[in-house]
C-alpha cells in the first residue's frame, strides 16, 4: 500500500469501516458498547487510541480479530497489511492462557518466566514476583494534555501519551474526566511539578477547590479564593481577577497522583 498510517489513523479507519458495516453512527455505537461518547468521539477522529480492553470489546462486538483494528487494512486484497510491529504469537499466548484452567495458567507463567532467566542469566521467584502484580495493580490510562502551575497552558499538540497509574491510588472512572501533568512549582507543595491531576470538566468549582481556570487566554491551575487564584507556593503570586478580564472554569481537581 502506499503511504504509512500511525497507529491512531489505523484504528481511527477500521473502526469506522466497521460502523459503516453495521450501519451505525458513532453516538450509537458509544451507548450500545456503554463507552463515552467523547471518548468514542476522539478514537475515530484519531485523537487518542483506545486502551487494549477496550479494543477486545470491540472486537467482540465487531466479531473480528483485534487485529483487524490495529492493523492496517487493504481493501485491495481483502487483507490487513501490518504498520505496527504485530507479533501474532503474542495474540496465541494471550489467548491460550484464556482458555486454561487456573493451574495451568500458573503454568505456563512458570514456563515464561524460567525462559526469560536463562536468556538474561539470573534467577526469578516466580512466587515473590506474581505477589507484586496482585498486589500492585497497575492500569494503563490516556494522558492528553499538560497543566501549568506558572504562567498557564492546558494542552499541547504534541503531548498525548499513555501513563501506568497504580490502579488502587487512582479515583473511580466515573469521577474524572481527563487527566492532565503538572508542570511548574507555583503550587507546591501540595501539588508538585511533574504530578498528574485527575480533572472532572465543570464550569463551575466551588470556593477553596483547586481547579482548572482560563484567565485572558491561558490556563493555570489554582485555587479559587474569591476574587483571586490562589498559589500555594508563596514564592509565587496570586492571579487577581477583575471584571475586565476574560474567565473560564474548566474543571475542578478531583485527584492528585503522584509516583513514589
Amino acid at each position: 500500500m502506499s503511504g504509512s498510517l500511525g497507529n491512531k489513523e489505523v484504528m481511527a479507519k477500521n473502526i469506522r469501516r466497521h460502523l459503516n458495516k453495521l450501519g451505525l453512527n458513532v453516538k450509537d455505537f458509544a451507548t450500545e458498547m456503554n463507552f463515552k461518547y467523547s471518548t468514542v468521539l476522539d478514537w475515530v477522529n484519531a485523537k487518542t487510541y483506545p486502551r487494549i480492553d477496550k479494543i477486545e470489546l470491540m472486537a467482540n462486538y465487531f466479531k473480528v480479530e483485534k487485529a483487524d483494528l490495529i492493523e492496517e487494512y487493504d481493501s485491495r486484497k481483502n487483507t490487513i497489511s501490518s504498520k505496527i510491529n504485530f507479533d501474532p504469537r503474542q495474540a496465541i499466548l494471550l489467548s491460550n492462557y484464556n482458555k486454561l484452567n487456573d493451574n495451568r495458567k500458573d503454568k505456563l507463567v512458570q514456563v515464561s518466566e524460567k525462559l526469560l532467566a536463562e536468556e538474561d542469566g539470573r534467577v526469578v521467584d516466580i512466587c515473590e514476583k506474581r505477589a507484586k502484580y496482585e498486589t500492585r495493580k497497575r492500569v494503563s490510562l490516556p494522558t492528553p494534555g499538560k497543566v501549568s502551575a506558572g504562567t498557564g497552558y492546558w494542552q499541547e499538540d504534541d503531548y498525548d501519551t499513555m501513563v501506568d497509574f497504580y490502579e488502587d491510588e487512582i479515583p473511580d472512572e466515573s469521577e474524572y474526566d481527563t487527566i492532565a501533568i503538572v508542570v511548574g512549582h507555583s503550587m507546591e507543595p501540595k501539588i508538585k511539578n511533574g504530578d498528574f491531576l485527575f480533572i472532572k470538566l465543570t464550569d463551575q468549582v466551588d470556593l477553596n477547590k483547586i481547579g482548572i481556570f482560563k484567565v485572558n487566554g491561558e490556563n493555570y491551575v489554582k485555587k479559587l479564593k474569591g476574587d483571586y487564584l490562589e498559589s500555594l507556593n508563596k514564592e509565587y503570586d496570586d492571579i487577581l481577577l477583575s471584571e475586565n478580564d476574560d474567565i473560564r472554569t474548566i474543571g475542578e481537581v478531583v485527584d492528585i497522583y503522584r509516583e513514589k
